[in-house]
């Protein structure tokens, strides 16, 4: 299945390893394709040749959105588009 997909900053994790959503590359994505964050909303995130699927949070511990996902199920997109054409 397909998700929106939006830029995110994976060296910008909170402490439970959440990837924060506020910034700049992660907020014009979400103004162009007119997305509204809202919790449980499913995501695909991607900072260059990454990418990863995550579910949106809210922390109210950092007054923020957050998308928690799986560290281990991150891939590299070169290794996607490479699969796509062989």
């Amino acid at each position: 299945m397909s998700y929106p997909k939006i830029f995110a900053e994976f060296h910008n994790a909170d402490e439970q390893g959440r990837l924060r959503l506020n910034c700049v590359g992660t907020i014009e994505n979400l103004l162009c394709q007119n997305i509204k964050l809202q919790e449980g909303q499913l995501l695909t995130l991607y900072s260059e040749e990454l990418e990863v699927d995550g579910v949106v949070q809210y922390s109210p511990d950092e007054s923020l959105w957050v998308a928690a996902i799986d560290w281990e199920q991150i891939r590299e997109v070169v290794d996607i588009i490479v699969q796509a054409t062989v």
